[in-house]
């Protein structure tokens, strides 16, 4: 750990705190806008695929629940790299070996983790079949999964990079990347799925194709960025990609593969609760599709503000900057729930208008839809707070490389106390869907208080004053 400086007992001026707030602010809103549109992506493939029918959408669904699954893991592993590069920024802000180094490692980890989730996802019929799905579209899966697969390696490449970009304060190139393929995979998915423009009209592997080639696209368009700008291209990140560090890729190892559990023990319960949702019947699936999709928006923005605090307080770490890793914690941390508290509100006292935005209203046949996904926002009211300020903290703890106590608080949250809870309310005691819902506010509740004191711990233990 970097010897940390500036440990006297001075309260640090106001004008730091209020410059802190503008850089944090500065740096959040492309990762926020970057986000966004990666989940944009995927919809996009969704909305398209479901001009083919019910069954090829529901095929579709479960093909990309299980991709995302395991490629949130991997996007945790690989992202390592951010808090990396961040410290070793703060404490030698002139390296180009140890961040040219920690560049090549990220995309030998990403090699390395594509080749068994390759065989995975290959087999993945098999997988969904034993994880109760119904063997036809289990198998009709394989369509859409055997060409979308292949898009792990050039997406992990792409993080790879991002991570270097966003370490770098520099994250509005991604953002620009993002958009470009944004469209890009909105003309090659309806090409691809439908045979437009004189292209085959290959269906379900249409679309897998379409996001493979959109992987590509991001990643290529982030390798032009770091060869040709000016800033960048004197890290030379593809030089010597051959030679392997078994220290520095043990390193990023140790950091990622904590990170990458964390992601996916919260990933994973909310797929529970689809499970457990499609259990108690389908007009609660759909209100709680809804009320989920309005929690997910939400979500991003202090997710982008969890990024810029392992970035922010990476580089005060790097640099022994006691009070700037306060500083830019606590600023991450007031920004990413105070956001919260706005959409918290909204869905307390607006529901009906948020809802709307997905289904009609006036619809007498979406009557009891809109009843329960009113009744599913006043609950997810409840978990906004605490969906950012655990989201936020993980950020500002990975910025501190602590990343494997958190994995141990996140897998107590949400598979200790959350989904047994829910499950526990929504059928032992009657519930329904608002049970699965109070389980999922419980689990994020624990995981926001563990996660805040931890970092409130580890920041005494620094000598923060």
């Amino acid at each position: 750990m970097p010897s940390l400086t500036n440990r006297q007992a001075i309260k640090p001026a106001r004008s730091d705190w209020v410059s802190e707030l503008k850089s944090t602010l500065w740096l959040g809103w492309p990762l926020i806008l970057t986000n966004l549109a990666q989940t944009i992506l995927t919809a996009t493939d969704l909305a398209l695929i479901g001009r083919l029918g019910a069954d090829s959408l529901a095929s579709a669904a479960l093909a990309a629940s299980l991709y995302h699954a395991v490629m949130i893991f991997c996007l945790g592993v690989v992202s390592a790299v951010i808090p990396l590069i961040a410290s070793i920024m703060g404490a030698r802000p002139h390296s180009v070996r140890d961040v040219r180094s920690t560049v090549r490692h990220g995309f030998w980890s990403a090699g390395l983790i594509c080749i068994p989730v390759w065989l995975l996802l290959w087999n993945a019929d098999s997988v969904l079949i034993m994880l109760g799905q119904q063997p036809d579209m289990a198998r009709r899966s394989l369509e859409f999964m055997h060409t979308l697969q292949w898009a792990l390696f050039p997406f992990l490449g792409y993080i790879v990079l991002r991570s270097f970009l966003n370490a770098m304060e520099s994250p509005i190139w991604t953002l620009a990347v993002a958009c470009i393929a944004i469209a890009f995979n909105a003309l090659a998915a309806w090409c691809l799925i439908f045979g437009n423009f004189g292209f085959p009209a290959l269906g379900l592997a249409g679309a897998g194709l379409a996001s493979f080639c959109s992987s590509l696209l991001m990643f290529g368009g982030l390798v032009v960025v770091v060869c040709h700008h000016r800033r960048f291209r004197r890290y030379r990140l593809f030089g010597r990609l051959y030679e392997l560090d078994i220290n520095r890729l043990r390193q990023l190892w140790q950091l990622g593969l904590p990170i990458g559990a964390t992601m996916a023990f919260e990933t994973t319960i909310f797929y529970a609760a689809v499970v457990m949702m499609g259990l108690i019947g389908q007009t609660a699936l759909a209100a709680h599709a809804i009320a989920m999709q309005i929690a997910s928006i939400g979500f991003m923005v202090p997710l982008g503000f969890g990024q810029a605090a392992t970035i922010r307080v990476g580089r005060a770490y790097g640099a022994g900057d006691a009070a700037g890793i306060a500083r830019a914690g606590w600023s991450a941390y007031a920004l990413g729930v105070g956001f919260m508290v706005i959409t918290a509100s909204l869905m307390l006292f607006s529901p009906t208008l948020l809802i709307g935005l997905f289904i009609d209203i006036g619809n007498p046949e979406n009557a009891e839809v809109v009843r329960l996904g009113v009744g599913f926002l006043a609950l997810a009211a409840l978990f906004q707070l605490a969906d950012g300020a655990q989201v936020v903290c993980a950020g500002m703890l990975r910025g501190i490389h602590d990343t494997r106590v958190p994995m141990m608080l996140a897998a107590l949250g949400y598979w200790g106390i959350g989904l047994p809870l829910g499950a526990a309310l929504a059928f032992a005691a009657g519930l329904g869907g608002s049970g699965v819902w109070l389980g999922l506010a419980a689990g994020l509740g624990t995981v926001a208080v563990l996660m805040t004191r931890r970092w409130m711990l580890r920041e005494r233990a620094i000598g923060i004053p």
